[in-house]
């Protein structure tokens, strides 16, 4: 009460700043992130209720645009708000409505432009609202504890489309499928629900790579390092997520038995420039250095592709190479590369 707009936002990009740093606990590094959300009391109407709801409104705003930011409430935030509830309940039903879909990002190896794998992509194909983006969902089931289920799904539905795909179209090595995992699957139950989704597939584990993002890893270091350990016996490979973008340094990356890097697209946008181009170069060194097979995300011009191969990047993929693909269209693509190599 009795601040204006400016200096709460202020205070609360304060906190934001002091939460920054790692806190040590018992000798480990712990990351803490928030999501602020500001109400004043501008007007003669205003209750301690309403303040809390239109602060609640303005956090949940702060946490779709990126989390760790402050965001100040504004009237149009209460039609998200109602929005967001209207979508949540949707997203309840989503599952047994079998709603969900996977489109299949392809990856290339670079140098050949080869195709090698594919990433597993999950969308809502809501029945008002048609394709949803992960972006505008994921937040939610995590919020609502739905994250393990849709992540499940995922994961065995990926495995299964994997199976199908190198029996129709093998090749040397096997074709290979990531799957991203979020924060909130990462418990002790996850380990055996990967190695059951690679049993009842009857993949091999070495095909299947499970991708992780740097701010993921990072909020638990040790319990993270041990679970991974313990994925890794299954198999399967582990991947860093749009690397660059997080808080993860040297130090720690040589804990983690990960065996590829992704750089983030952010670095490939401007790869042509000469600072980008030094990161872009400081990153695929560091991988290099750790014996890391180096991918590189949201290629889309062929400059982007020469740059990289000078680089001596390793895969690729983006719109130059291809877009999402729904799977028959995944198929498609596979019918032709095969066409291609028996033509050669």
């Amino acid at each position: 009460d009795g601040l204006a707009d400016g200096e709460a936002v202020a205070a609360g990009e304060r906190v934001i700043a002091a939460l920054r740093p790692p806190f040590e606990i018992e000798g480990c590094d712990v990351f803490v992130e928030a999501s602020i959300g500001v109400a004043v009391d501008d007007t003669e109407g205003a209750t301690v209720d309403s303040l809390l709801r239109d602060a609640d409104a303005a956090m949940y705003v702060a946490k779709s645009r990126g989390k760790a930011r402050v965001e100040l409430f504004d009237k149009s935030m209460h039609t998200s708000m109602h929005d967001r509830l209207r979508l949540l309940a949707d997203l309840r039903q989503a599952l047994e409505l079998d709603q969900f879909i996977i489109q299949y990002q392809p990856t290339f190896e670079l140098a050949s432009r080869s195709l090698v794998g594919t990433e597993a992509l999950v969308r809502w194909n809501h029945p008002a609202r048609g394709i949803i983006p992960p972006l505008e969902f994921i937040t939610l089931a995590e919020e609502a504890g739905l994250i393990q289920s849709l992540g499940g799904w995922v994961l065995r539905r990926a495995c299964a489309q994997l199976r199908q795909w190198q029996v129709e179209f093998p090749q040397n090595p096997p074709l290979q499928m990531a799957v991203n995992l979020s924060g909130h699957q990462l418990q002790r139950g996850i380990v055996e629900e990967v190695r059951e989704a690679i049993a009842t597939a009857g993949i091999h584990p070495s095909t299947l790579t499970l991708e992780l993002t740097e701010s993921v890893m990072m909020r638990d270091v040790p319990s993270t390092v041990a679970l991974l350990r313990e994925l890794k016996t299954i198999g399967v490979r582990l991947a860093i997520d749009d690397f660059g973008t997080g808080y993860s340094s040297l130090s720690y990356l040589r804990q983690f038995p990960f065996d590829i890097l992704k750089i983030d697209k952010s670095f490939i946008d401007d790869i042509g420039s000469d600072e980008q181009h030094e990161l872009t170069t400081a990153i695929i060194e560091i991988g290099k250095t750790l014996h890391l097979e180096m991918v590189a995300e949201g290629i889309e011009r062929a400059e982007q592709l020469e740059r990289l191969l000078s680089l001596q990047c390793d895969i690729g993929q983006g719109y130059y190479f291809a877009k999402p693909l729904f799977s028959e269209e995944m198929e498609a693509l596979l019918i032709q590369r095969r066409n291609q190599v028996q033509a050669a």
